[in-house]
C-alpha cells in the first residue's frame, strides 16, 4: 500500500486493489542504471531453524511479481532452497541470493500502492539473502554477513528467542549490522506476541520498538495487524492470496474494535516514550504537538525510527508481526525494509589490509593511505625508493572496481557462478580482475544479477550491488577482486590491497573417502575441488599411511549433507566411512633445532632456500613477549603461533635487491613460510590429527638467500623443517591428543530441566556453566553499561490465558511452563547423537546449539580408551 494509490470507500474501511503481477523479465529493460544507491537494501534474513525464513522470502518474491505462484517448503517448490537436499529435507542449507523490487515497479500503469507515507515511495532494489538455520551451516550465515547492510531476524511466535537465534544475533552485532525483527507464525496455537516480546528484551539486550501489534477476531483467528505507527488497522481478506488488504484509520476502528483502538493508543504511548530516550528530535516533535502522543505525525514517527536502528550500538530494534503462511504481514515487513534498513551509502567504510596497514578503504581511494604508504618507502630500499615517486591519485584511478568473492556455486546450467559484492567502482563485462589473494588475474566474461531463478545477464554490476560473476576458474569465498585499467601489471601497494577476509571455523568432524575404483579417484578429487570451492567451511586431507581421503565438516548434519552432494549431485563413486571425531595432536616439550633445506631444479631453473625450525609448547605470554622486538609473529588455525627470526644479514639482502629477485618481499616471504609451517602443523607426526597450542620458531640466516631463492622453495623448507621439529619433539618426549570442548546452549521448558542437566553432567562429562530463566535478566551481551529495564517494556496482551497488559510480567509460557537457558561445556564425543536424546529428555520441546568452545588435554585414561578404539 502507498501513497496516492487508488482505493475506495468499502463499508468504512480502505479497500486497496490488488497488485498486478509481472514477470522479472519485464521489468529488466528499465534495468538497474537507473536505481540510485540510496534506494538500494543488501539485506539477509536470520533466524533458528524453522523459523520460517523461506516461507517468509516466497511471499516476497511473489507480492513483489517476481514469482508468479507462492513457493512451498512442504512441496519442495521453493525458489531459493534449490539443491535437491534442501527440497528434500525442507530446510536451508546453501544461502540463496537473489533480488527484487519493493514497491513493484510499475509495468503500463502505476501499481497499487500503499496508503502509508513512506520515506521514498519510489522502488527500491532489495538484494535478498536467505541464510540457513541449522547451527551446523553457521559458516553460511557468517559469510552473508560480510556483505549485508541490514538484516531481518525471524522470530517463532510459539518458540520466541532460541538458541540459535542469540547466535546469529551476536554475529550481526559482531559485524555492525542494523536489524528489525519479524514474529512469525502468530497464527499458531500457543504462539505470544507478549512473552517474545519479553524475550527479545532479556535475551537480545535490545529495546523492542513494538511498531504493530496482532489484530485478532472474536474467535482468536489472526485477521491482520495493528499499525502503531500509522494509527490505523490492516485486515487480510481471505482468499486473495494476501493480496487484498482492508486498512480502518484508529478513528473509525474505536467503533469497530474499541478494545484494539485502545491498545494501538497504547503502544504508541510506548513507542514514543523509547524511541525519545535515544532520539532528541522525536522530542521536541512530541513537545511541539503539546506532549500529545497520538498527535506525532506519522512522518517523524519512520524517521525516529529509522535514526534509532541505524544508531550504532543498536539499543532499539523495530518489532513488526505476521504470519507468513497465511500471507499476513509480508507486505508492511517490505515497507519496513525500505523504510528502516540501510542503503550502502549509510554504512560506515569497511575496513581492508593494504601491504602492512589497516586503513578504511574511503583513506585508500582518497589517496590518503597509499601516500603514507610510499612516504614510508622513502627511507627503504632503492626498489622501493622508486616506487615512492609514483602519484597516489594515478594509483587509486587505476583501480576500476573493488570487489569481495562471498559465495561460489557450481550451477548444472551456468557452471560456477561467483557471487560478489562491489565496494567501489563499477565492475564490467569482459574486464580483468586481479586477485589480490591468489596474485592471478582473470576476466569477467559474463555478468548477472539473478530474479528468483532468472538470471539476467547485465553490463556492469555497480558499486553497491550484489551480482554474480561466471566462468571464474581461481576465484573462492572470501577473494579479493580488483579491477585494473591497463595491461601493466597492478602496482604494489595496491596489489595488496584486500577487504576483510571471511574466517572459517575449525571443523571438528570428518568422514573417510574411499574412491571405489582408479578411475572413480580422479573424479573424487574433481568432485571435492567443486565441493571445497563452495563451501570452505569443509576441508580435505589425505592419511599418508592409509592413502585414504578425509573430509572434515562442521557437525553431523553439514558431513551428511557434503558427502550427499558429493554422490548425488557431483556423481562421485565413493564409499563414505562413519563420522568421526577431528582430535588434535600437541607436542609436550621443546624440539631440538632441525634445518630444512629446499634445493630442487623444476623446469631446468633452481629453486632453493633453507631455515631452522624450533617447535615447543605454546605459552600464553608467548605473544606478549613478542612485543618490542623485531620478530615478525603470525597467529595460525588451532591457537598455533609463528615466530619469524631473520638474521640482519637476510633482512639487509632482502631490502637491497643484492641477489634478490624482484618477486621477493618482506610481506611474500612471510606469507611463504607462513604457508609451509601452516602444512606441516595440518598432519600430525604420530595420529595425523592436526597439532594445537604450538609455538613454531623459525629462523633465516645470510645463506638462506641466494639468487635461486623462491617463494615456492621458502615454503618447501619451511614445511620441512617444522616436520622434522616435530617429529624429533614427539620421539623424545612423547604426545597428548587433545579433544574439542563444545559450549552447549540448550533450551527447555522447566519441567525438563532435571532430567537434562543429569544427563549432561553424569552421562556425559559435561559442566553446567549457568541456568537461566527465560525471564527478566539485567545483563547485555556485548556492553555492560547498556541495561534493558524489564519493568518498562510494553508488551501487548494475548488473546488468551490471564496475562494481563502493558509492562506487567509474564509468568508463564503458553505452552509447556516457563522456558530455561541451560549452558554447558561438554565434550564432543559425548554429543553425537545427542539430539535424539534430547528430544526424548524434553517430549520433543528442547533445542540446543553447540560451538567449539576450545580444545582440551585428555586423560591417560581416555587417550588409551580411544586409541583403543
Amino acid at each position: 500500500m502507498r501513497a496516492g494509490a487508488p482505493r475506495k470507500a468499502f463499508h468504512g474501511f480502505l479497500r486497496l486493489r490488488q497488485v498486478r503481477n509481472f514477470h522479472a523479465s519485464r521489468a529488466v529493460g528499465r534495468q538497474e542504471n537507473g536505481v540510485e544507491l540510496s534506494r538500494t537494501r543488501n539485506i539477509g534474513i536470520i533466524a533458528h531453524i524453522d523459523a520460517g525464513k523461506t516461507t517468509t522470502t516466497e511471499r516476497m518474491l511473489y507480492y513483489s511479481g517476481h514469482t508468479r505462484r507462492i513457493g512451498n517448503v512442504d512441496e519442495g517448490s521453493t525458489v531459493t532452497d534449490f539443491l535437491p537436499a534442501e527440497r528434500a529435507r525442507g530446510i536451508t542449507i546453501q544461502s540463496a541470493a537473489i533480488t527484487l523490487h519493493w514497491p513493484p515497479r510499475a509495468t503500463d500503469d502505476s501499481v497499487a500502492g500503499d496508503s502509508v507515507p513512506s520515506l521514498n515511495n519510489q522502488s527500491h532494489r532489495i538484494n535478498l539473502i536467505d541464510t540457513p538455520g541449522h547451527a551446523d551451516f553457521t559458516f553460511e550465515v557468517v559469510r552473508s554477513l560480510r556483505v549485508l547492510d541490514g538484516a531481518i531476524c525471524i522470530l517463532d511466535g510459539v518458540a520466541g528467542v532460541e538458541a540459535q537465534t542469540e547466535k546469529v544475533w551476536i554475529q550481526a552485532d559482531h559485524h555492525q549490522i542494523p536489524r528489525l525483527l519479524y514474529v512469525n507464525k502468530l497464527d499458531r496455537n500457543g504462539a505470544s506476541f507478549r512473552r517474545t516480546v519479553r524475550d527479545i528484551a532479556s535475551r537480545l539486550h535490545v529495546w523492542p520498538a513494538v511498531c504493530q501489534i496482532p489484530w485478532f477476531d472474536g474467535a482468536g483467528k489472526l485477521i491482520g495487524l495493528a499499525d502503531v505507527v500509522g494509527l490505523r488497522a490492516l485486515k487480510w481478506v481471505a482468499g486473495s492470496d494476501g493480496r487484498v488488504i482492508e486498512s480502518i484509520p484508529l478513528q473509525s476502528l474505536k467503533s469497530h474494535d474499541t478494545v484494539l483502538a485502545m491498545e494501538i493508543a497504547k503502544a504508541r504511548e510506548a513507542l514514543v516514550e523509547i524511541l525519545s530516550e535515544f532520539d532528541d528530535q522525536l522530542v521536541e516533535s512530541f513537545l511541539d504537538n503539546d506532549q500529545n502522543h497520538l498527535a506525532i505525525s506519522e512522518h517523524d514517527m519512520l524517521h525516529a525510527l529509522r535514526r534509532c536502528t541505524l544508531h550504532d550500538p543498536q539499543r532499539v530494534v523495530p518489532v513488526v508481526i505476521g504470519a507468513s503462511l497465511k500471507n499476513i504481514g509480508v507486505q508492511p515487513l517490505l515497507d519496513c525494509v525500505n523504510r528502516f534498513l540501510p542503503a550502502p551509502s549509510d554504512r560506515p567504510s569497511p575496513k581492508v589490509q593494504l601491504d602492512q596497514a589497516q586503513p578504511i578503504l574511503d583513506d585508500v581511494l582518497s589517496g590518503e593511505a597509499i601516500k603514507a604508504y610510499l612516504e614510508a618507502q622513502k627511507s627503504r630500499s632503492r626498489k622501493a625508493k622508486n616506487l615512492a615517486t609514483r602519484r597516489p591519485m594515478a594509483l587509486v584511478q587505476s583501480m576500476e572496481s573493488l570487489s569481495l568473492a562471498f559465495k561460489v556455486v557450481n550451477d548444472a546450467k551456468r557452471g560456477v557462478l561467483v557471487y560478489v559484492r562491489v565496494y567501489s567502482g563499477a565492475l564490467s563485462r569482459n574486464s580483468n580482475l586481479y586477485n589480490t589473494n591468489l596474485k592471478l588475474v582473470e576476466k569477467a566474461t559474463r555478468l548477472l544479477e539473478m530474479y528468483a531463478s532468472d538470471a539476467v545477464d547485465v553490463p556492469q554490476i555497480q558499486a553497491g550491488q550484489i551480482g554474480v560473476i561466471v566462468g571464474l576458474k581461481h576465484a573462492r569465498t572470501g577473494d579479493t577482486l580488483l579491477g585494473h585499467v591497463g595491461r601493466a601489471s597492478v602496482p604494489p601497494p595496491i596489489d595488496s590491497l584486500q577487504l576483510q577476509p571471511i574466517v572459517v571455523p575449525p571443523p571438528v568432524f570428518f568422514v573417510s573417502l574411499e574412491p571405489q575404483s582408479l578411475s572413480a579417484e580422479k573424479q573424487l578429487a574433481e568432485a571435492l575441488a567443486i565441493l571445497l570451492r563452495e563451501d570452505p567451511s569443509l576441508s580435505v586431507s589425505t592419511d599418508n599411511e592409509s592413502g585414504q581421503t578425509h573430509l572434515a565438516g562442521m557437525g553431523e548434519l553439514h558431513l551428511e549433507i557434503a558427502t550427499d552432494r558429493l554422490i548425488n549431485d557431483l556423481k562421485a563413486v565413493v564409499s563414505v566411512g562413519k563420522i568421526e571425531i577431528g582430535y588434535r595432536e600437541a607436542i609436550i616439550r621443546t624440539s631440538q633445532v632441525q634445518a630444512g633445506v629446499y634445493d630442487r631444479e623444476i623446469a631446468g631453473k633452481r629453486s632453493k632456500a633453507s631455515c631452522s625450525v624450533v617447535v615447543a609448547p605454546r605459552q600464553d605470554e608467548d605473544l606478549s613477549n613478542m612485543s618490542g622486538n623485531d620478530d615478525h609473529t603470525v597467529m595460525l588455525p588451532d591457537e598455533n603461533l609463528l615466530t619469524i627470526r631473520m638474521a640482519d644479514e637476510f633482512d639487509a639482502r632482502l631490502e637491497s635487491g643484492s641477489d634478490n629477485p624482484s618477486t621477493l618481499t618482506l610481506p611474500s616471504v612471510i606469507q611463504a613460510a607462513r604457508n609451509g609451517v601452516t602444512a606441516a602443523l595440518a598432519r600430525g607426526p604420530k595420529m595425523s590429527y592436526p597439532l594445537y597450542g604450538v609455538h613454531v620458531q623459525l629462523s633465516f640466516d645470510q645463506a638462506s638467500l641466494s639468487s635461486d631463492t623462491t617463494l615456492g622453495a621458502i615454503s618447501g623448507a619451511a614445511r620441512s623443517a617444522a616436520s622434522h621439529a616435530l617429529k624429533n619433539s614427539v620421539e623424545t618426549s612423547g604426545f597428548v591428543l587433545m579433544e574439542p570442548l563444545m559450549l552447549v546452549a540448550i533450551d527447555v521448558n522447566e519441567e525438563s530441566m532435571g532430567p537434562v542437566v543429569h544427563d549432561l553432567s553424569s552421562a556425559r562429562s559435561g559442566q553446567v556453566m549457568s541456568l537461566d530463566l527465560d525471564e527478566p535478566q539485567h545483563d547485555a551481551s556485548s556492553d555492560s553499561d547498556f541495561v534493558v529495564d524489564m519493568r518498562r517494556v510494553y508488551t501487548p496482551p494475548d488473546p488468551f490465558g490471564d496475562n494481563g497488559t502493558g509492562t506487567e510480567s509474564i509468568a508463564r509460557s503458553p505452552v509447556g511452563g516457563r522456558r530455561r537457558n541451560i549452558t554447558a561445556k561438554v565434550p564432543l564425543r559425548e554429543m553425537v547423537g545427542y539430539l535424539k536424546t534430547l528430544r526424548s529428555l524434553t517430549k520433543g520441546r528442547g533445542s540446543f546449539t553447540m560451538a567449539v568452545d576450545t580444545f582440551e588435554r585428555m586423560t591417560p585414561a581416555q587417550q588409551k580408551r580411544m586409541l583403543a578404539g
